[in-house]
């Protein structure tokens, strides 16, 4: 029996994930969050004690706060946004999961949101404008996510046969998985969006070697191996395994987390010490953000973890990479998988994001 503070996920949800301006492209981010929240509280026995939500690209002012109230959760519910990147929405999990484990609180609401559709430009003093902020101080190597992925794959060998395999791979698992209504119980529809917008059923290794790179001259990575833009919300309820066990629910809980960092100009690589400071027997189902093809796999490949075991129902390359939600993606494919449909009892959830971070996890079903 696990220790009774152990934090265990007992339901998870996420929208459709769409095309940025496509599907979901008028939902600020608090709209595409409250269906998500909303439906995760009609699943809460008690008050919510906070909601912890991973956000990039703003628009700012709280959109874990905004998102709550929009949610109909009541005044008295506080709300945090985080900022980790591309790994906010695992963080925001993470974060409340340490929170349970101190007594804090009995229920909370956790992911992440993004959307670049209605993101806002930014602009600096002088009228300019720019499309992200430095993952660096000024003089650092600081590269943009696609050249430094270009350069990961080149020094870790990854070759562009095999990455078109991988993004094939992953566009044919989600295609498959999309037709067998595995993901039906875990998308909230937004407005007239009901799935995801972007996995593609005919993209073969030998059609996609035909794109050109798109980040380098000589680069690996092209708009088909590498992840879309994109919008989409997702989040976790989480409790005490105490809680669990009183509300007599399977759950999907917490072992162990780990967040480490790297040099940002390996930025894609960042996932690699925070896996390898997890150890343990192989899991049995992986989610990793497929943010680029060569650089998962130069991941994977340093820390031992089988590609063919990764995403078994297609990643980001497919499905798409809404930044501040991907990490919480992750999650609630692992609970939908592993406690919902009883593929396994034990995964892993990890990525990387800019400025060279790292965030993984270790979670096992208890019934």
């Amino acid at each position: 029996m696990i220790p009774d503070d152990t934090p265990v996920v007992v339901a998870a949800y996420r929208t459709p994930i769409g095309t940025a301006g496509g599907s979901l492209r008028e939902h600020t981010v608090d709209a595409l969050a409250a269906p998500v929240l909303a439906a995760l509280a009609k699943e809460a026995d008690t008050r919510i004690d906070d909601v912890l939500l991973g956000n990039v690209f703003g628009p700012g002012g709280n959109p874990a706060r905004v998102a709550a109230l929009a949610a109909g959760l009541g005044d008295t519910v506080p709300g945090m946004t985080l900022d980790r990147q591309c790994a906010s929405g695992l963080a925001a999990i993470v974060a409340a999961a340490t929170a349970i484990r101190a007594g804090d609180g009995a229920a909370y609401l956790a992911g992440g949101v993004e959307s670049p559709s209605t993101a806002p430009a930014r602009t600096r003093p002088d009228g300019t404008t720019y499309t992200r902020a430095p993952f660096a101080p000024a003089g650092h190597p600081d590269p943009d996510m696609g050249p430094a992925a270009d350069a990961v794959a080149a020094r870790s060998g990854i070759t562009r046969e095999r990455q078109d395999a991988f993004a094939a791979r992953s566009h044919a698992r989600a295609v498959a998985a999309q037709l067998a209504g595995r993901f039906a119980g875990e998308i909230v529809p937004v407005g007239t969006a009901d799935g995801d917008e972007r996995p593609r059923d005919r993209f073969t290794p030998e059609r996609l070697a035909r794109f050109r790179p798109a980040f380098t001259p000589d680069g690996t990575h092209t708009a088909a191996n590498s992840c879309g833009v994109n919008d989409g919300a997702a989040a976790v309820l989480l409790v005490s395994e105490a809680r669990r066990r009183a509300l007599g629910v399977p759950g999907l809980a917490l072992e162990a987390a780990a967040t480490r960092g790297c040099a940002p100009e390996w930025l894609g690589l960042g996932a690699v010490p925070a896996i390898c400071a997890l150890p343990g027997d192989p899991p049995d189902a992986v989610e990793f953000t497929e943010a680029f093809a060569g650089q998962v796999l130069a991941c994977l490949d340093a820390t031992g973890v089988d590609e063919h075991a990764v995403s078994p129902d297609g990643g980001a390359i497919a499905l798409g990479h809404p930044w501040g939600a991907s990490g919480a993606v992750l999650v609630v494919r692992l609970f939908h998988r592993l406690v919902v449909q009883g593929h396994g009892t034990t995964g892993l959830a990890a990525l990387s994001s800019g400025g060279g971070l790292g965030v993984a996890t270790r979670w096992r079903v208890v019934r």
